[in-house]
């Protein structure tokens, strides 16, 4: 049978050649072919875990092939120059002969060895998420490329712990103990000896960490004293609270300090965010609400600061800005007390029944950003890549959901194998503005929850640098990371260096950023108080020369030492006054309030404040009536109905509408505030 292959070939060879030649019944040229040379096979071996396997056979000089597959099948497989064979082989190693075969039927044989390994699954990602009625309990899921089946350990540091099983598309719990972090690692299996493992950190917490919800707490989360009780609830009324569960505070007899406290499992951190804010309901008009920080271990060490109610049987914002207070980063404050109308006992009943919900922190003041990078523009910005990893590009938005719906991100691939350290960087191009920001929010996209998302910035020659770490929480979505750069060394920083799942080798995850940000907080700008330079007033309406004077009643709310002095001339207009010039435009954008001292011998006066543009064309006023004599007070105007222009002049009047008596009126710290 063999000869018969081989003799149908020769004469297939035969007549292409003669058919080229033209030279008929002279076959002298066959005694001039050799055996064939250079025998080898390619294998191609799919990389989906069938194990199927593609071998093409070469030479030199072989007109056809004889493989035998070594897979125990006994009869070999010919193969025509140029062709391939295809077998399905188990995970092992093989070893494949192939025998070429000249125009002739000179022979050459060689072995091969083949090895199959199934590959070993790709593109791990594990769910992990704390369950919604039980805080203790993890819900463990995963999903990978060419994964069997996984293994689950839900403490890495628990060395005695047996492999839970999971299957493809099912998930499994496992409830703790204790508060802590925990390390999940997932083990993802193949078809054979391959495997991959990933970890995320699963953080357990009381229910008394901020924010606070009241979702998914039973009523031990507070507890109440001097008469006041509290439970959670249904929210009973779901317009301007959407809540599904509320703290109930019913203030009854017999203390006027009855009250309701929150224990946390660790002190508040007010680095950053320095407003507790929370969401309450009262029925009583006029009211008021006494929040309470107390530090766990001595009731000595406390802030407490009251804050009006509008009341009416409506949820309102109560925000508590605790910025000037000094203590608030030398002490730890873990309890949260509150007190409704302290000072009056309450009765129990639904005069007395408040509600309480979302209790959280938040910025000082207005927050401002400025754009760093968001990969819109053209062209990309000169990536680095470093420590073995693909090159980091700008691509299509993968995910334009949430928070992140912009077209174009930054893809990094930790390439598999890639060194824990492995990154990548950009030039900013001018140096970033840590002096007025202070934070830098970037838009994370991770596969994985728990992966350390670490943001570095250097001067040009990496000489100066100061370097971040937060963890990733959420998996396959965009989430913000807010990284606190305000203790970061001075230097012109120039470049931004980000890794992902930093302290692990690369597993071919891919991750994505954008929207690279610095975030800080507008704080009040003083424009005018009196101690440089004085400005040249312009005082009008037959009063005397407004000018600026040693501060006649450093006490109370102003203490500095000068100010400006009014004085309302007997027989002045009655719309007297006097104004000055502001040696830059005021920023009625960012702010939209204008705060003035002011002290005045009576109370009860009209106290216009008036700005205007260059020439007067375009201005604004608006009246204030004071409340204190022979003191300062701080008026506060707002601006925020005022049409846009440059608005460079300030006009101030004192009991306006009435003519001038001699009186002496004093004003200072002209303050754009929000």
């Amino acid at each position: 049978m063999k000869t018969i292959k081989y003799v149908f070939s020769f004469f297939i060879a035969f007549s292409l050649f003669t058919g080229c030649e033209n030279d008929d019944d002279n076959l002298d040229f066959l005694n001039d072919v050799n055996a064939p040379t250079e025998v080898s096979a390619t294998f191609n071996i799919l990389q989906d875990n069938s194990g199927k396997v593609l071998i093409t056979p070469n030479a030199v000089g072989a007109s056809i092939y004889n493989i035998t597959l070594g897979d125990g099948t006994e009869e070999p497989v010919l193969v025509p120059q140029g062709e391939s064979v295809e077998n399905i082989y188990v995970e092992g190693t093989y070893t494949v002969t192939i025998e070429a075969v000249s125009i002739n039927g000179l022979k050459t044989e060689i072995t091969q060895q083949l090895v199959v390994s199934f590959r070993a699954p790709e593109n791990l990602i594990i769910t992990a998420e704390i369950d919604g009625s039980n805080p203790f309990q993890v819900n463990v899921s995963a999903v990978a490329d060419y994964a069997a089946s996984f293994e689950v350990f839900f403490d890495t540091s628990n060395t005695e712990e047996e492999a839970t099983p999971l299957s493809l598309g099912e998930a499994v719990s496992f409830e703790y103990p204790i508060v802590g972090d925990y390390t999940v690692k997932v083990v993802a299996l193949s078809g054979g000896v391959e495997m991959t493992e990933a970890t995320v950190v699963v953080t357990i917490t009381t229910p008394t960490v901020l924010p606070i919800d009241f979702e998914i707490f039973d009523s031990t989360v507070f507890f109440g004293f001097g008469g006041a009780s509290g439970d959670i609830i249904d929210n009973p009324d779901m317009n301007g609270n959407e809540s599904a569960k509320v703290a109930r505070v019913v203030k009854g007899a017999p203390e006027v300090w009855a009250g309701n406290v929150i224990v946390g499992s660790s002190p508040i951190d007010f680095s950053v965010k320095k407003v507790i804010k929370l969401d309450v309901w009262s029925p009583r008009p006029g009211g008021t609400l006494l929040l309470k920080l107390e530090n766990l271990d001595d009731a000595n060490i406390f802030i407490e600061i009251e804050a009006p109610l509008v009341g009416n049987s409506e949820w309102e914002e109560v925000a508590i800005d605790l910025t000037d207070i000094p203590t608030l980063e030398t002490e730890t404050y873990q309890k949260i007390v509150w007190f409704f109308d302290f000072g009056t006992v309450g009765d129990g009943t639904a005069d007395w029944t408040f509600y309480v919900d979302n209790i959280r922190q938040d910025f000082a003041g207005v927050v401002v950003s400025q754009l760093i990078e968001d990969f819109e523009g053209t062209p990309p910005p000169a990536f680095i890549s470093f420590g073995n990893i693909a090159d980091t590009e700008v691509v299509t938005n993968p995910d334009m959901s949430g928070i992140n719906t912009s077209p174009n991100v930054a893809q990094l691939t930790k390439t598999n194998g890639s060194e824990v350290w492995a990154g990548a960087l950009f030039d900013t191009g001018s140096p970033i503005d840590l002096a007025s920001f202070g934070q830098i929010n970037v838009k994370t996209w991770s596969p994985i929850v728990g992966a350390v998302v670490k943001l570095k910035l250097e001067n040009a020659d990496a000489s100066i640098t100061h370097e971040i770490d937060l963890p990733t929480t959420v998996a396959n979505e965009w989430e913000n990371l807010l990284y606190d750069f305000n203790d970061a060394p001075a230097g012109d920083y120039v470049k931004v260096v980000i890794f992902f799942d930093f302290g692990n080798p690369g597993d071919d995850s891919v991750y994505y950023y954008d929207d690279i940000e610095l975030v800080g907080t507008l704080q009040d700008f003083s424009f005018q108080d009196f101690e440089g330079t004085p400005p040249a007033f312009i005082a009008f309406g037959n009063i005397a020369d407004t000018q600026v004077v040693s501060n006649p009643d450093p006490s109370g709310l102003n203490t500095t030492a000068n100010v400006a002095q009014f004085t309302k001339t007997s027989g002045s207009e009655v719309w007297a006054g006097t104004l000055f010039a502001t040696p830059d435009p005021l920023d009625l954008t960012s702010y939209s309030q204008i705060s003035v001292k002011t002290w005045s011998p009576t109370s009860g006066i009209v106290v216009k404040l008036k700005i205007e543009n260059a020439d007067a064309s375009i201005t604004h006023e608006v009246d204030i009536t004071n409340s204190v004599a022979n003191g300062w007070e701080e008026l506060v105007y707002d601006f925020s109905g005022a049409p846009p222009a440059d608005y460079v002049t300030v006009v101030i009047f004192f009991d306006f509408g009435t003519s001038g008596d001699d009186s002496l009126y004093y004003f200072d710290e002209f303050t754009l505030t929000n």
